[in-house]
């Protein structure tokens, strides 16, 4: 499972995706619209802008908007931020990798082939599912009902 921050930068972003363009957006109505606690958003705010993903603004009118479009945030870079890498196994993650210790050969283990491929489906979902995409789904979710 993903970590609670990991969920709540996810729910701070497609916020921030579906104000894009309206300026800056203070973290007291982020935390209070996204059910955030404040304190612990302000963290997740920080890392997102030290990643490059926000920027902020600040004073009169300040707050925190998308430094990047919508289409170029995606929940495989997010959860990486926070959660560092997204496999099984050490020894099919893409920036992480380690050797498995109890591994006679990596080249003809059937258990990483296996991991190997569900890690790459996965991180290829998480590629697609950028803050439009997701924005996009919950229009077609909620006109669906």
């Amino acid at each position: 499972m993903i970590s609670k921050k990991t969920k709540y930068a996810i729910n701070a972003l497609v916020y921030l995706a579906k104000r894009n363009g309206e300026g800056p957006i203070v973290i007291s109505e982020i935390a209070e619209k996204e059910h955030i606690p404040r304190k612990f958003l302000e963290s997740i705010l920080l890392n997102l802008k030290k990643a490059g993903v926000l920027a902020s603004k600040k004073g009169k009118g300040g707050g925190y908007y998308l430094l990047q479009n919508p289409e170029d945030i995606n929940l495989a870079d997010v959860m990486r931020l926070f959660d560092g890498p997204i496999a099984f196994l050490p020894c099919v993650t893409y920036k992480y990798y380690e050797r498995c210790e109890e591994c006679k050969d990596e080249e003809t283990c059937g258990i990483r082939d296996v991991f190997y491929e569900v890690r790459n489906k996965t991180v290829e979902l998480l590629k697609k599912a950028n803050l439009a995409e997701i924005i996009k789904r919950e229009r077609h979710l909620i006109t669906d009902l």
